[in-house]
């Protein structure tokens, strides 16, 4: 099980989630910002978790390379 969350109000849309982990973030039209699929918002952290291991490596380098560090990726 992996556990991705993104703090989205802090984003300034810089789009290597979108590049490095196109399955689970894409950039949203409206405002710029990137948004986690099918995640569920809570005081806005918005969290999703994923039952594939795979999710893992991709999501981690994408928040390895956010400038702002707003994505945290873990592995249960």
């Amino acid at each position: 099980m992996v556990i991705i969350t993104l703090q989205r109000d802090k984003c300034i849309g810089c789009n290597y989630c979108a590049e490095f982990a196109p399955e689970y973030f894409r950039m949203s039209k409206k405002d710029g910002k990137s948004v986690l699929l099918k995640s569920v918002d809570k005081k806005g952290f918005h969290t999703i978790k994923v039952p594939n291991p795979e999710a893992f490596e991709p999501c981690e380098k994408a928040a390895k390379a956010c400038p702002v560090k707003i994505i945290s990726v873990k592995e249960i």
